[in-house]
């Protein structure tokens, strides 16, 4: 892929993935605004409701308090995702596997500027039926493109498909 072909496709990530990130942060300031202090607004009695929530860990309360911990898995899972998109060949096929990069690293972008400036990430999705913890949209992103990407390897990609991901060997002239 040529240089200016690289570049534009570089502008149309970042955009979508600033303005998923909006979403993610505009959804958050909505719950804050609305839920926060509040009993849980039912959406289907029993089934889903939203209940705001300052979740200082990881999913079922794992980890609490562990901000560092969570800001450098945050900014280890951006360097890995900049770079497989980097590497990522332009072919139509791969669609599928970009956005999903573009979604993992919205989410991990949304989540980790609540916990740089809150401490906390907002979280007020709460399925109710099978207790499921209480979750935002960033979550969703990670946790739905993360889907996606296991059938996408288990089922659609060949292994030769990533070799775009090994490192380059130095052709050597000698013979062994």
């Amino acid at each position: 892929m040529n240089l200016t072909k690289r570049i534009i496709r570089l502008l149309i990530n970042l955009i979508i993935v600033a303005a998923l990130i909006i979403i993610d942060q505009f959804t958050k300031q909505l719950a804050v605004a609305t839920l926060k202090d509040k009993p849980a607004f039912t959406i289907i009695q029993g089934v889903f409701e939203l209940n705001y929530l300052e979740n200082r860990g990881a999913a079922f309360g794992m980890l609490q308090n562990q901000k560092i911990l969570f800001i450098i898995i945050g900014l280890v899972m951006l360097l890995l995702v900049s770079v497989i998109l980097y590497k990522l060949p332009s072919d139509k096929k791969f669609i599928p596997f970009e956005i999903s990069l573009l979604l993992i690293a919205s989410g991990a972008v949304g989540n980790m500027i609540d916990r740089i400036f809150n401490n906390y990430v907002v979280d007020f999705f709460y399925f109710k039926l099978i207790n499921f913890p209480i979750f935002n949209v960033a979550d969703i992103y990670v946790t739905v493109s993360c889907i996606v990407i296991v059938i996408l390897v288990l089922f659609v990609y060949k292994d030769a498909d990533f070799d775009f991901l090994k490192l380059k060997k130095k052709k050597d002239n000698e013979t062994n």
